[in-house]
């Protein structure tokens, strides 16, 4: 059976779509392709064929012109399953389905209220694109066959809107970024984020939070910023000189960071898709035995203070940041033993393992 899955978006390797979903498949005996638009060329790895498309400039070209060639691309595949993974694929969907083909979307985020959280769009543009958005999404969801939801809140949307809706979370893999026992005597004073570097992700607040810690506990940053006046910012303020930048990192790379790091960072502000959220780096953290320092929101109060993983904090006050980094890193046994904690729940509950005997039920009923 030929499985396909599309993204105009996400990178090659991206977490969820290549690393779990693709593999799982491919492993479980699917011919998997996966087609992307990076400008980096086909390749076949761990038996999933990655078929490029080729980069697009800008955003508007990349909606117009790259997905229409995933069209084609993916008219040309004659898979008997297409598996989009971007909102602006919908369209693309929509055809395929027309064709008598089964069409599964991955809503990895909760779309209409990510646009209230845009920054380059003013009040009034939001809302209406919100609104429009989340009316296009409920008619075209619709007729899809399958709907794959990262979050319980998501899912909990699409209920009402496809009665055929799964949950599938974004938990790690074990194993990934941590092997055997973790050893607290490699770690160094330093705290770290990984992921997309922006305003609403709390970058400010955690930067002017290094100022107030002692001048020998650093920040490993990793990621690329998506504002250019965010970063600006951030380089100006007094706490940047206890700051490392990273830029982007492969999971190697990440796993070295999180092994030499006393506690993860993840103080989102509470934007719309954000306080009903599951953030993959609050779990890969845990996955590593490393103590979450995360947003107060009551969802992730009941997963941090509920596994006693990590410390809560209001994402705003930088002071109360600065707080629980110099606890963390002044307590080691007490940071170790959330570190333990956090990994056991991961073993124990919020694992891929669990989410990929979700995944390959789905596929057997669609095919079948």
């Amino acid at each position: 059976m030929r499985i396909s899955h599309l993204t105009s978006v996400h990178s090659r390797h991206d977490t969820r779509i290549f690393i779990k979903q693709c593999c799982s498949l491919a492993k479980a005996g699917y011919s998997v392709s996966l087609i992307v638009a990076d400008g980096n060329g086909n390749e076949i790895l761990n038996d999933v064929t990655i078929i490029d498309v080729g980069s697009s400039r800008g955003r508007l070209s990349r909606m117009i012109k790259t997905t229409r060639k995933v069209y084609d691309k993916a008219l040309a595949l004659d898979a008997e399953v297409y598996h989009l993974h971007d909102p602006e694929l919908i369209p693309v969907g929509l055809k395929l389905k027309k064709l008598g083909k089964k069409v599964i979307f991955d809503s990895h985020e909760d779309v209409p209220k990510q646009m209230l959280s845009k920054p380059y769009l003013n009040a009034p543009a939001k809302w209406i694109l919100s609104k429009t958005f989340a009316l296009y999404e409920r008619y075209a969801c619709s007729q899809l066959d399958v709907i794959i939801a990262a979050t319980p809140s998501i899912w909990n949307k699409f209920q009402t809107i496809n009665t055929r809706s799964v949950n599938i979370n974004n938990y790690p893999m074990l194993g990934e970024l941590a092997a055997g026992e973790i050893n607290w005597a490699l770690k160094k004073n330093q705290v770290c984020y990984v992921g997309v570097i922006a305003r609403v992700r709390g970058i400010l607040d955690v930067v002017k939070a290094m100022g107030a810690v002692e001048k020998h506990t650093r920040l490993q940053l990793a990621g690329k910023f998506s504002e250019v006046d965010v970063e600006q910012a951030a380089h100006a303020e007094q706490g940047w000189s206890n700051v490392d930048a990273l830029g982007f990192l492969n999971r190697e790379q990440v796993s070295d960071v999180l092994q030499q790091s006393v506690a993860g960072l993840v103080t989102f502000h509470p934007a719309p898709n954000h306080t009903d959220a599951q953030p993959n780096k609050m779990f890969e953290y845990m996955s590593a035995g490393v103590p979450v320092i995360a947003s107060h929101f009551p969802l992730w109060k009941d997963i941090i203070q509920g596994n006693n993983c990590g410390l809560c904090v209001d994402p705003f006050d930088s002071a109360a940041i600065g707080k629980a980094i110099k606890y963390l890193v002044s307590h080691p046994e007490e940071a170790e033993q959330m570190g333990k904690n956090g990994r056991k729940a991961v073993e124990q509950k919020y694992n891929w393992g669990s989410e990929e005997g979700k995944l390959l039920e789905l596929y057997e009923g669609v095919l079948n």
